[in-house]
């Protein structure tokens, strides 16, 4: 028997999203409606829209039941913001004590606000976006010290 460890190759973060719409053209419009983003491609059957260095990919599929667990998240700079825009867009938000929606085909998402948790983006990717001026609360960089992964002069 062979008692050397298996190599695994290591997972880094997620590249991007892949979501299932009715209408390229809506899922645009709808995620546009609360979301800053760049559309980097688009046809009639499939669109990338980009924050930073990541990316949603909108495919044109099959309308699936709605999400009930299963979902994804997007971290923001404003997430008061995006409640009060996805109100006024007529969006009803989840009962849960996050900022959780579903989307007009059953995606569901879950906003929360980049400075409050341990997802990182490189210095240099936010200040191409703009947002070099977010810094992660103590609680953020807390968490990140007890994974030895602390931001640079936050030791």
């Amino acid at each position: 028997m062979n008692d050397e460890p298996v190599k695994k190759a290591r997972a880094i973060g997620i590249n991007h999203v892949a979501l299932e719409v009715g209408d390229i053209d809506e899922a645009l419009a709808f995620y546009a409606g609360f979301l800053a983003f760049e559309v980097a491609s688009r046809s009639d059957t499939a669109a990338f829209i980009y924050f930073g260095d990541q990316f949603i990919n909108f495919a044109k599929g099959v309308n699936p039941a709605p999400d009930a667990r299963r979902h994804f998240g997007i971290a923001v700079d404003d997430k008061e913001l995006a409640r009060k825009t996805l109100l006024e867009m007529g969006v009803e938000l989840l009962d849960t004590r996050f900022l959780d929606f579903l989307d007009p085909w059953g995606n569901r998402v879950e906003l929360t606000t980049y400075t409050k948790i341990q997802y990182t983006k490189a210095d240099h990717v936010l200040r191409g976006m703009g947002l070099a001026h977010l810094k992660k609360t103590p609680e953020a960089i807390a968490e990140l010290r007890a994974k030895g992964m602390a931001p640079e002069g936050e030791d």
